[in-house]
């Protein structure tokens, strides 16, 4: 298999519903930025994947045609929050495989206000199943249903292992310092885990406001090169993907009668130990991760999913500031979802654009000191969840 390099990267500070430019206008800049970061021109690119999520069909399209109409394969590409990971994994797919040497991948999203919901109400929900365990387990039918995912995962937890509210809370401040140095991140204002727990309550003892991540529109690209073109057209090669995985769920996401399992925390463990025997490495050898923190509750649980902790070790972990600057490994320098924002199609591509950021050594005040190897974990409910292995070349 050919081994697959990011040679570009770009983004778009990303923005509230009803203040960005339209989504076509948004992914175009994107794209501009990540070719111009390659050094190559759109006519250079063999092959796209668009991603998003909320759109008519064929929006790849629109996005691409205002950057260069040059004929090649255009695929849009839709898995929920883990759009744009999918979007990457098949890039990579395209290039590992022989099949293209140059490669675009495009997330963006233009988000409504509000909480997320489904367009077509005439036939079954893909969510049918998780709503059905989730009124069982979880009840609170007032409480919008990605809250409820979220949050019964968290509350599981919290009943399983002790786990105390101020955990989440003090994930969402380390969200917040960490932002303050990204100038791309919707919320840069540092909170304290005290105003995180002051916030407005919108879950009795489980969540408040400030720890739930805001819909939001964005863009960001990557630009993906084979080891031999990048050789022979003079390109970057510093930042490889190592490994990746993508699972989706089993049985017993519904069976197990686990919140846990329902939000994709078995799919979560089994893209990372794929990804650690691909790669030959384990979880103490990171650097650097992005991982999926849509909600607080979700980090926390996804620590344990990646191997960073012990099953119950994540409120130590969290106390200790093993997931941040100077403790075992950095989590979201960038700011997460919790304080970047999460446009569905794009942050898949906005975490390859940071993690690429740290091991190229150019994240400026986000910067992890000696970043060589880094880990994206990217969840889509419903589901499926692609993690990538990044290096140092």
């Amino acid at each position: 298999m050919n081994k697959v390099f990011v040679t570009g990267v770009g983004m778009i500070p990303f923005a509230k519903p009803g203040a960005s430019a339209p989504y076509h206008r948004m992914a175009a800049e994107a794209t501009r930025a990540a070719l111009q970061d390659a050094g190559i021109g759109y006519a250079d690119i063999e092959q796209a994947y668009a991603g998003y999520v909320y759109g008519d069909s064929t929006c790849g399209q629109k996005a691409l045609y205002g950057v260069g109409m040059t004929g090649i394969p255009i695929v849009n590409v839709n898995n929920n929050c883990s759009t744009g990971s999918t979007a990457l994994f098949l890039a990579r797919q395209a290039i590992a495989s022989g099949a293209a040497d140059c490669v675009l991948v495009l997330g963006f999203e233009q988000m409504s206000p509000g909480a997320l919901g489904s367009v077509f109400t005439d036939r079954p929900a893909p969510f049918d199943d998780f709503d059905a365990v989730t009124d069982r387990l979880v009840g609170k039918p007032e409480i919008p249903l990605a809250l409820r995912y979220f949050g019964g995962a968290g509350l599981a937890h919290m009943e399983k292992y002790g786990t105390p509210l101020e955990a989440f809370a003090r994930i969402r401040a380390k969200a917040s310092r960490h932002a303050a140095n990204n100038p791309l991140a919707l919320f840069r204002k540092e909170v304290t885990a005290q105003d995180v727990l002051d916030a407005p309550m919108i879950w009795p003892g489980v969540m408040t406001r400030l720890m739930a991540c805001p819909p939001t529109c964005g863009a960001a690209a990557a630009v993906l090169v084979s080891e031999a073109y990048a050789k022979k057209h003079g390109l970057r090669a510093d930042v490889f993907i190592a490994a990746q995985a993508m699972t989706t769920d089993r049985p017993s996401t519904f069976e197990a009668n686990d919140m846990m399992r329902l939000v994709g925390y078995e799919m979560s463990r089994e893209a990372a130990d794929k990804v650690y025997r691909q790669a030959g490495i384990g979880p103490d050898d990171l650097d650097v991760i992005e991982l999926h923190d849509c909600f607080a509750h979700n980090e926390l649980i996804t620590y344990e999913a990646l191997g960073l902790c012990p099953e119950g070790g994540a409120d130590k972990f969290i106390v200790e500031g093993d997931n941040t600057y100077g403790g075992k490994v950095v989590t979201n320098p960038s700011g997460g979802l919790l304080s970047k924002g999460h446009p569905l199609g794009a942050t898949g591509l906005a975490q390859c654009f940071e993690l690429t950021q740290q091991l190229r050594g150019s994240a400026g005040a986000r910067q992890v000191e000696g970043a060589r190897t880094a880990l994206q974990h990217n969840l889509g409910l419903g589901g499926a969840c692609v993690v990538t292995l990044y290096q140092a070349a």
